[in-house]
């Protein structure tokens, strides 16, 4: 008997994979950036087909639509540290290539993640996050020392690297996968991320007990810093205030 999360991982592939035959470009709710992920600086794939471009308002980035075709599912990374000792943190800011480039520069951060957070099936890939059926966000997970930073100084970063008021998106990025949230480990964290939202007028930020983290596709990890599409690496040095550059 196939278990709940089975059946919907089942329907959501079927159906993804249905709709990109008959169309050879991803659905409506398809990822914006299905034609360029891969490897850092391997470019746009040569079997996606690039539908249209949308402007990223926050980050001045180009988002871009595309059907990659069938590969052989990517290794996902191994996370947490091994021999962690760090208290973990979540947030959810839109695009994950950016956000964690972002926390990669505070100082205090010690490890970064990125991959898939509060949805409803396990062992969620990319493909299917692109769908937007299965209840996950991007997210970047972190460990951080609270001897250098606080989570509120964390919960600052975040709010300061995203627009909070736009509700299931982030610029061109449009779709559930790509919400703003805080994902809390402990109640310390919950009454703080509260706090921090209350003080951002129109904030649209959902503020959630962390459910499972399931890691991306190793290829996502770091991914800015290792070259991005294009294959040009940004700085990921604390304390770093160049402009990130998502999709260029």
């Amino acid at each position: 008997m196939k278990t709940a999360s089975a059946t919907l991982r089942s329907t959501i592939c079927g159906g993804v994979r249905a709709r990109a035959r008959a169309a050879r470009q991803p659905s409506a709710e398809g990822c914006r950036r299905l034609a360029g992920a891969g490897p850092p600086g391997a470019g746009a794939r040569s079997t996606g087909v690039v539908t249209r471009a949308l402007a990223g308002a926050s980050a001045g980035t180009v988002c871009l639509f595309g059907f990659g075709g069938g590969k052989a599912q990517a290794k996902m990374a191994d996370w947490p540290p091994e021999g962690n000792t760090f208290p973990l943190a979540t947030f959810a800011a839109g695009c994950f290539w950016g956000v964690e480039l972002r926390f990669q520069r505070v100082p205090g951060v010690q490890k970064t993640a990125v991959g898939y957070i509060q949805g409803e099936v396990d062992n969620p890939t990319y493909e299917m996050i692109c769908s937007g059926m299965t209840g996950h966000t991007e997210a970047v997970q972190m460990t951080y020392d609270p001897s250098v930073v606080s989570f509120a100084e964390l919960c600052d970063a975040f709010y300061a690297g995203h627009n909070p008021r736009q509700k299931n998106g982030q610029g061109g990025d449009i779709g559930t996968q790509y919400r703003s949230g805080i994902y809390v480990h402990d109640e310390e964290q919950r009454r703080v991320a509260e706090e921090k939202k209350a003080g951002v007028e129109g904030a649209v930020t959902e503020i959630e007990t962390a459910a499972t983290f399931w890691p991306a596709e190793e290829y996502h990890q770091q991914y800015l810093e290792k070259g991005g599409r294009f294959g040009s690496g940004q700085n990921a040095a604390k304390g770093c205030t160049d402009k990130i550059r998502c999709y260029g």
